[in-house]
C-alpha cells in the first residue's frame, strides 16, 4: 500500500468517525442543564447520557459526541465534558480509541464470588442466554497438580472439558474442568453443549455441592485464547482457579476459567467485623 493510499484511508476512516458521531448525536435528547442546580454539570451530562445507554437508544459500538461537541451541545467548559465522559470511562460504560473517539462498551456481568452457582445459572439470573461450545472433550491423565487439587493419585485418568462459554452469543470465558473418571463413570460420553455439568454431577451422579475454593488472578491472554474471545490481546483476563467440593468436603471439580476483563467483573460482599 502506498503512502498516498494509506493517507486516503485514514480520511476515509475519520469522515465515517465524524459521520458516526454526528449521527449519534442526532439521536441525543439535548436537555438544558439546570446550571443553579447544587448538581455538578459533569454529573448531569453523564445522566443524561447514562439514561440513553440504559434505555438502549445508545448502543454498543456507538461513538458518543468527544469533549468539544458536549462543549457546543451544553454550554459547557471542556474539563465539565471531559469530567462526563471519564464518569463513564470509569463505570465501564464507555472507552476511548485514539484518534477516533469515546464508543459505548458492552456492560460488564457481574459475578458474585460470595454465592457459588455455575456459568448456565449466572447468566440466566442476569436475564442472558447461555450456550457452549467445545473445544475438547477428552481423556487425560492426571498432572501433578490437578490430581492433588482432586484427591488422587498423578496419572489416573481424568475428563478434562474445554470449552467456550458465551452469553447472548457473545464469548465471555474459555473454562477447562477436570473430573475423576472413576468417580464420575461415562461422563465422557455426555454432550455437554447441551448438558449443564453441575446439573449432571447433581442429577445423575448425586452430588451435592458444599464449599468452593477459588483463586482470582489477571493477566493477558494469548494470541489463541484472544482469538476465540474475540478481544484485543492488548486487554487483561480474569483467571478464576476453583476447586469444588461436596457437603463432606471431598474434592470432586477441578476447573480454570479465563474470563474477558473488559466484560466481567468479580464482587465480593464481606461481612461486617471489628474495624480498628
Amino acid at each position: 500500500m502506498t503512502l498516498k493510499q494509506k493517507q486516503t484511508g485514514k480520511k476515509m476512516a475519520l469522515k465515517q468517525t465524524k459521520a458516526s458521531a454526528t449521527s449519534t448525536q442526532a439521536r441525543l435528547d439535548i436537555e438544558p442543564l439546570d446550571k443553579n442546580s447544587f448538581i455538578p454539570l459533569y454529573f448531569q451530562i453523564q445522566g443524561r447520557l447514562l439514561k440513553q445507554i440504559q434505555s438502549g437508544e445508545l448502543q454498543a459500538g456507538d461513538l458518543l459526541p468527544g469533549e468539544e461537541d458536549l462543549c457546543h451541545l451544553y454550554g459547557v467548559s471542556r474539563m465539565t465534558a471531559r469530567q462526563s465522559l471519564q464518569a463513564l470511562k470509569n463505570q465501564g460504560l464507555v472507552r476511548s480509541e485514539k484518534g477516533r473517539g469515546t464508543f459505548v462498551i458492552q456492560p460488564k456481568v457481574e459475578k458474585q464470588i460470595a454465592h457459588l452457582s455455575g456459568f448456565s445459572a449466572e447468566m440466566r439470573s442476569l436475564g442472558m442466554n447461555p450456550s457452549s461450545r467445545i473445544l475438547e472433550q477428552a481423556t487425560k491423565a492426571a498432572s501433578p497438580e490437578i490430581a492433588l487439587r482432586l484427591g488422587v493419585s498423578p496419572g489416573l485418568p481424568l475428563l478434562e472439558l474445554h470449552r467456550l462459554r458465551l452469553a447472548d452469543a457473545l464469548p465471555l470465558a474459555i473454562e477447562r474442568v477436570w473430573l475423576s473418571l472413576a468417580e464420575f463413570p461415562e461422563i465422557e460420553k455426555i454432550d455437554f453443549t447441551r448438558c449443564s455439568l453441575y446439573e449432571t454431577l447433581r442429577e445423575r451422579y448425586g452430588i451435592r455441592v458444599g464449599s468452593a475454593d477459588e483463586i482470582i488472578e489477571a493477566r493477558t491472554p494469548t494470541q489463541r485464547e484472544a482469538k476465540l474471545l474475540e478481544m484485543s490481546p492488548r486487554l487483561s483476563l480474569l483467571v478464576i482457579s476453583r476447586t469444588i467440593r461436596t457437603v463432606q468436603g471431598k474434592p470432586v471439580e477441578a476447573s480454570l476459567s479465563l474470563y474477558r476483563g473488559d466484560r466481567y467483573r468479580a464482587i465480593l460482599n464481606l461481612p461486617a467485623t471489628i474495624v480498628e
